[in-house]
């Protein structure tokens, strides 16, 4: 089976993720920040990249000062393993899948920014439980998410997310190929430098609240990831 490695900040935040590529059919790696090893020896023998929701991505990245108000949670030690872990995917054009900080981060390692609080688009509490918002996403006709999910158009989706960004903190080596259609925040990423290189805002491995053809994004990162030698 092709092995697909997952970044994470720790085990508990990966499970769902994790579950995902082993029902598409992957062996999974999981990358958390204080292994050991070269991003070389980190990744021998991985077919694909996927990077996960998670923590704030330190402002100090993209060449900003944490915004007090913000009420940022970072993690350096994630931040500098999935950089690296990208740096070494990209080079060897591994296919590669973002996922809302995912997507944020691989935002910055092409050289754009980030909004670094956004209102209306953060999970909910209620009772004891977070509960997911949803909102409404255009998915552009010719990105390789439409053809992997087998459509364009509009969508309902999850949003569990405070950072985010709109078209003046894209990388300009990025392609924007979805929008929130209330407010326009990107949500979703694809680097036309690359094979297969996607990244998207929203939650899909949360499968009970996006649409069911979103799964073809982890079944379509597994087959990108055994064809790679």
């Amino acid at each position: 089976m092709p092995v697909v490695a997952i970044t994470s900040v720790d085990q508990r935040n990966a499970r769902r993720y994790i579950q995902v590529m082993e029902a598409a059919g992957a062996t999974v790696r999981l990358l958390t920040p204080g292994m050991a090893g070269t991003p070389q020896e980190l990744l021998q023998g991985v077919g694909g990249l996927l990077l996960s929701g998670g923590p704030d991505v330190d402002p100090a990245l993209y060449g900003e000062a944490p915004d007090p108000a913000a009420g940022l949670h970072t993690c350096r030690p994630l931040d500098g393993l999935e950089l690296a872990a990208l740096r070494y995917a990209l080079d060897k054009d591994l296919p590669v899948l973002g996922i809302c900080r995912g997507m944020q981060l691989m935002n910055v390692a092409f050289g754009g920014k980030l909004i670094q609080d956004l209102p209306g688009h953060r999970e909910e509490k209620q009772g004891d439980k977070l509960v997911s918002q949803k909102h409404s996403i255009f998915l552009s006709p010719g990105s390789k998410a439409a053809a992997i999910i087998g459509s364009a158009g509009f969508f309902r989706v999850n949003s569990r997310h405070h950072q985010g960004l709109k078209e003046p903190q894209r990388a300009p080596r990025l392609m924007s190929t979805a929008y929130s259609v209330e407010d326009g925040y990107i949500e979703g990423l694809e680097s036309v430098e690359h094979s297969w290189v996607i990244g998207l805002q929203c939650h899909p491995e949360r499968q009970e609240e996006v649409p069911r053809s979103f799964a073809n994004l982890f079944l379509a990162l597994k087959e990108r990831a055994e064809g790679v030698r």
